[in-house]
């Protein structure tokens, strides 16, 4: 008895602990795929994030909740309204991208980095579309 005891009364297991992200980017640098593989979500017909979406990913340790910002350049000057709470920022940029959207992207990392609310925390620089042609290397980016 004791021993069913002790494998049917142990309570919940402990809560993983929760991190909340903010992922930015121009439109079209793969945010939204990103982050449906990363959910094991399907990636057909995925179409272009307007205003934000916001998804949990699931790890065996912990739990990201990631408030994905749309690219578009009219949504771009309402992304530091979603900063607040974020503990870390993931900024994915399309390395295959015209040198206009890659100087654009530079130019909003640059402001991202130097936002009181994000320059603290944690960033991961995302290159991606590396399996495209015109993909540029790290070092060019």
């Amino acid at each position: 008895w004791q021993c069913f005891r002790a494998l049917c009364c142990k309570g919940p297991p402990p809560p993983r602990p929760e991190y909340d992200l903010v992922c930015i980017g121009l439109t079209g640098s793969g945010k939204t795929r990103l982050l449906s593989q990363l959910c094991s979500e399907s990636t057909e017909n995925i179409v272009s994030t307007t205003g934000f979406s916001i998804k949990a990913v699931p790890f065996q340790n912990a739990s990201l909740n990631v408030k994905e910002l749309g690219g578009a350049d009219n949504i771009r000057k309402y992304w530091s309204r979603y900063y607040q709470g974020s503990q870390g920022v993931i900024f994915v940029l399309d390395s295959a991208s015209s040198e206009d959207d890659l100087e654009t992207a530079r130019n909003e990392l640059h402001s991202a980095l130097q936002h009181p609310q994000l320059c603290t925390l944690p960033f991961l620089i995302l290159a991606n579309h590396q399996d495209k042609p015109a993909a540029r290397s790290v070092q060019e980016v």
